[in-house]
Parts: structure tokens; sequence; C-alpha cells
């Protein structure tokens, strides 16, 4: 009876497991490579965008505050894109920064990259302001009490801390020695592999572009993302 009903009405009952399911944000997976670089989307995914950055490059600052929400809207999301973060650390500022971004895990990795992108200005500041300053630290310091120095006085400790990190858990990380060696091998890899000049530089699927902003880069992507 209610069948007949629901056909005279122009209705179809459709049992729920044939539902189309809401298709999976792509972005929101965060995996690592076995060199350590952050993988932003679906491993598997056609294209591979290879994203290098310094934490105190302004131009990459700007790629990120402009490019990353379209980036990952249009083709990350749906799965077309993966995005794979390498650094090419500069100085001893920009390495404090990149140990600190991997605080927390690969999940909390986007949010603390864009966090300390945002809070550029900021930082690069109080840097300049700590590079005048002289430091309670002995001559022969190590390099990890030298940046969780640098930490503590540029604000990054703070920063972090608002983001669920507490000051002692990113003092680990600076001195995590497995994530140091990463991020000193891919720099080399940078210079010397993918012959890498300046940040942001972006490799697609293996060759690098000449792109180093998000007008340049866009068109480069593929177009049934767009």
């Amino acid at each position: 009876m209610i069948r007949a009903l629901l056909l005279f009405l122009g209705l179809v009952l459709v049992p729920a497991a044939a539902q189309a399911a809401p298709a999976k944000d792509w972005s929101q997976t965060v995996t690592l490579t076995k060199e350590g670089a952050h993988v932003i989307g679906n491993p598997a995914a056609k294209t591979r965008l290879v994203e290098y950055v310094s934490y105190t490059c302004p131009h990459c600052a700007h790629f990120v505050a402009e490019g990353t929400a379209p980036l990952k809207a249009g083709w990350v999301s749906r799965g077309t894109v993966a995005v794979e973060i390498r650094n090419l650390v500069r100085d001893r500022y920009d390495f404090t920064v990149a140990l600190l971004a991997r605080c927390g895990g690969p999940a909390k990795f986007p949010g603390n990259h864009e966090a300390l992108f945002a809070a550029q200005n900021d930082w690069i500041a109080k840097a300049q302001a700590y590079e005048g300053q002289s430091s309670a630290l002995p001559a022969d310091a190590k390099p990890a009490a030298i940046m969780a120095e640098i930490a503590d006085k540029t604000g990054m400790l703070a920063l972090l801390a608002k983001r669920g990190v507490t000051p002692a858990q990113s003092r680990i990380c600076i001195a995590s020695q497995p994530a140091f060696n990463a991020l000193m091998a891919m720099t080399k890899r940078a210079l010397e592999q993918d012959h890498v000049t300046g940040t942001p530089s972006f490799l697609i699927n293996g060759t690098l572009t000449e792109a180093h902003d998000w007008a340049s880069l866009r068109p480069l992507l593929p177009r049934a993302a767009n």
C-alpha cells in the first residue's frame, strides 16, 4: 500500500546506503614523506606540487596569504593536487621557525605553517631587536639552546602556545635531531638536486617551474580543477 502510494506521488524510496556520500575533503589529510616533508592532500593525486619555502622569506608569506586558500579549495580538497611542502632554510631564525612548525605532528602542521607566516612581520621585527641584545647564553651554547632563546625572545613560543603547543613541547621540537637532519637534507636537495635558487619555488611532478607567486603558478595547475 505504501509503495503504491509513493509510486502514485512520483516518489522513490532510496536505500540509505545508495545515497551519494559527501565528497572527501582531501585538504584535511596530511602525511609525511620518508624524507620528512609534509604532504597536504591526496597522496595518490596525479599532480604533486612541491612548494619550497623559507620562513624568513616575505615572498613566501605573500604566497601563503594569497594562494593557500584558493589552492586548497580548487585543487587540493578535490584530490587532484597534493602539495608537498619542503624547507630551504636560510638562517637560524628560519631554522627555528621550521622546527616549530613541525610541533604537534602532521595534523597540526598546516595550521602552524600558516600561523607562523601570518605573524612573520611581528616575529621578524622582534628578531631584529634580538640581534642587538646581548645573550645570556655561553659562547659555546649548542644550536638547540640558541634557537630556544630565539623562539622565546621573538614570541614564537607564545604563538605556538595559542595553538595548543606548550613552551616545553616547543623546546623538545627545537632539540629534535631527526627534524634538524630532515631540514638540512631538504635544503641540500633544494640546492643540489632540484636547483632551486630562491623561495618560494615550485616543482610540478618533479619539474622545476618558473613560477614564484600565485599569479604565475595558477595557470600551471590542471585545467580540470579550475
